[in-house]
């Protein structure tokens, strides 16, 4: 995804232009509680297209006295040459979607016919989600236990990428048909 990138601000009715709905991205917890869930985009001017992509969406989340706002989880939405493969260890999306979730990570790969109307010439579209708060690495050197048990992190994250999918591929008018 090519051209100009700017970075925006949204409010919860147009997470990542439209990729989330607010029930959605507020199933990502980071075991601090708070408030309002709102998202910051980067977008980027696809190639063929004059529509904004959005390239690189973190979500954020009000502290309890809704000040102060921190990143919970940030989606990234990226040209790729070939489709997501399975990681070790994770559960599959379901029927229907190419892509597997981890605790702390979830990628899925879009419909074929998802890359053009996005304005890419890349043969596939990546959605790919980052959970620091479920890092497993970082937790074990800390000695913190997860903020949300592994498996309920799982599918939650499972949850959120195929809803991304599913409205992208709506909002690009490319969802498999067959």
């Amino acid at each position: 995804m090519s051209g100009l990138t700017t970075w925006r601000s949204r409010r919860c009715r147009s997470l990542c232009h439209g990729a989330l709905s607010r029930a959605t991205a507020e199933l990502i917890d980071d075991g601090q509680g708070g408030g309002e869930v709102s998202a910051g985009a980067w977008e980027s001017k696809g190639s063929t297209t004059d529509s904004a992509v959005f390239k690189e969406c973190h979500v954020l989340r009000a502290g309890q006295d809704g000040a102060e706002r921190r990143g919970v989880y940030k989606l990234v939405v990226e040209e790729t040459r070939s489709a997501t493969g399975a990681k070790k260890g994770s559960v599959p999306l379901g029927p229907g979607f190419t892509g597997w979730a981890l605790p702390d990570r979830a990628e899925v790969t879009l419909p074929t016919g998802c890359a053009a109307p996005m304005g890419s010439t890349a043969p596939h579209i990546r959605a790919s989600l980052d959970v620091p708060s479920q890092d497993e690495e970082r937790l074990y050197r800390r000695g913190e236990k997860p903020p949300v048990d592994p498996a309920t992190a799982t599918r939650n994250n499972a949850t959120v990428m195929r809803e991304v999918a599913t409205r992208l591929a709506e909002r690009y008018d490319c969802a498999d048909t067959g």
